[in-house]
């Protein structure tokens, strides 16, 4: 039985290492989150198209070198110990967020542009793929053994926290830049998106200041004072046999699957509604918040539930849920969203036109906004921006925005097909810290448990967004042929989990 200071030092851990771990997912999803912006800004515009799948493809390679970062520093945190290696991860990519938020566009430093992204993304990639380990590694070595899923199943919800705190310094940040809505646009699509990159620095002194304050794993202490820590931990995880079965089985029972469900419900999702749905920016963003804020709690729900009835069919049913469910749901989002033969409100339509002076003065920006109401509720808004040259020379260049503002019934189904979604994440991710550090040994397992994680996670599931927009590019004719990348992976992942992996609940962690 646990004591009231036990209890109060297991929280001062937990929220050490949360909030971390939280600012370090934020400052790994600002850059999807604002993935069509900078687009815009850091690649060439003449094939939008082409520039986001480019974007995409960086966000991607962050997660393509997560599994070397867990190499890295899971190495690092088997040999030196816990705290020292996310802290140096939690430097990593504090800086490497608060660069992207400096680097000026390609229209000033062309190729040099993307390519400093891209360097600065691969630094994220390293430093995220040390720090998960050693958070979720950190915690479960302070936990008792009935009430470790639940304990580390705090450290679960950061990476949707982080992604709900990224979502919403965007949107507070663009709503604060000017009271007209095409000035705010235009001012955030400038300048204004760099702010949640620089606001990330205040963020991270923040933690490290909290995390200074923390202490050694109380196991690792005791090899380091025994002499047991490994020599060669990637060679012990790798190389040793009965080691390297639990990384692979980890990986593909478990994790890959795990890592698809959770992309497409939070990344593909907020993808598919800008993209095929068409949905404004800014609703885009508060129908993912309000879904990411019912469904958080359920992370703590999956992983205490873990801990009384086993690990594995709590996350083979989440794959096996998203497997019969996708489909349908993504066909009701285009639904929901859809104005095809729906008759169009004359009466309601509104135009308003603006003109801004350029920079330089010797052009204008003249933008017209034009709404359409249909009798579903659901408004159109097209927005053209004209340049006028002083000159005289109308419409040298045109750019046209087409987005939807779905009425209130409309919008909360939205909300709900998206918390569904979520619902699957909570139940393939909330117990898998748990199922992790059980399967190896203390003295490797900042590295072993590491692995089949960014593997899973970092390229199955963080090419899901790539890869669904891509398959969406070549075969236009099916707006949901992206989802059977997830489902396919999600498939083969439950079908191995179910055969091979073990519901038992190991109570011989702490060795």
């Amino acid at each position: 039985m646990q004591t009231a200071i036990e209890k109060k030092q297991i929280r001062q851990i937990i929220f050490a290492s949360s909030v971390g771990t939280l600012i370090e997912w934020y400052d790994f999803y600002l850059f999807g989150s604002l993935a069509p912006i900078i687009a815009m800004q850091f690649f060439p515009k003449a094939d939008p198209t082409a520039a986001l799948l480019s974007t995409l493809a960086t966000f991607a390679a962050g997660f393509i070198v997560r599994p070397f970062g867990a190499l890295v520093f899971g190495r690092l945190g088997d040999m030196v110990g816990r705290k020292y290696t996310f802290l140096l991860t939690l430097v990593l990519m504090g800086g490497s967020t608060f660069a992207i938020g400096l680097i000026p566009g390609y229209e000033k430093i062309g190729f040099a542009a993307p390519i400093i992204v891209l360097l600065l993304r691969l630094i994220q990639g390293l430093a995220l793929g040390g720090e998960y380990g050693g958070a979720a590694t950190y915690v479960a070595e302070h936990s008792p053994d009935h009430k470790r899923g639940f304990y580390t199943s705090w450290i679960q919800t950061t990476a949707t926290l982080g992604l709900l705190l990224s979502l919403g310094v965007i949107l507070l940040t663009r709503k604060s830049l000017d009271v007209n809505e095409a000035a705010s646009i235009k001012a955030f699509e400038s300048w204004g998106w760099r702010i949640p990159f620089w606001f990330s620095i205040v963020l991270v002194g923040m933690s490290i200041y909290i995390r200074m304050k923390m202490h050694e794993s109380p196991l690792f202490s005791k090899l380091k004072s025994e002499g047991k820590i490994s020599t060669n931990p990637i060679k012990e995880s790798l190389l040793k046999r009965s080691n390297l079965k639990m990384v692979l089985l980890a990986l593909f029972g478990a994790t890959m699957g795990q890592g698809v469900v959770w992309y497409t419900g939070q990344f593909y999702a907020q993808t598919f509604l800008e993209n095929a749905c068409k949905i404004d920016f800014e609703q885009t963003r508060t129908i993912l918040i309000a879904a990411i804020i019912f469904a958080t709690p359920l992370f703590i729900v999956f992983g205490n539930l873990s801990d009384k009835i086993g690990r594995k069919w709590i996350i083979i049913s989440g794959m096996f849920l998203a497997i019969i469910s996708y489909r349908p749901i993504y066909q009701q989002m285009l639904d929901l969203s859809s104005i095809k033969q729906v008759v169009m409100d004359d009466s309601k339509t509104k135009i308003e036109s603006t003109i801004n002076v350029g920079e330089h003065k010797d052009f204008s920006l003249r933008t017209t906004t034009t709404q359409h109401v249909f009798q579903n509720g659901i408004t159109e808004k097209i927005v053209h921006v004209d340049t006028l040259y002083n000159s005289g020379v109308e419409n040298a260049q045109a750019i046209d925005r087409s987005s939807k503002i779905l009425p209130d019934n409309r919008y909360w189904a939205m909300v709900a097909l998206i918390f569904v979604q979520i619902l699957f994440v909570t139940m393939v991710y909330g117990p898998i810290a748990a199922f992790l550090v059980e399967i190896f040994p203390t003295k490797i397992r900042y590295t072993s448990m590491s692995l089949p994680y960014h593997l899973g996670n970092g390229v199955f599931g963080g090419l899901t967004p790539f890869i669904a927009v891509l398959l969406g590019t070549i075969y236009a004719a099916d707006p949901l042929v992206g989802l059977w990348y997830p489902i396919s992976i999600a498939a083969l992942s439950m079908v191995i989990g179910a055969m091979y992996l073990s519901n038992k609940i190991d109570p011989n962690v702490n060795d």
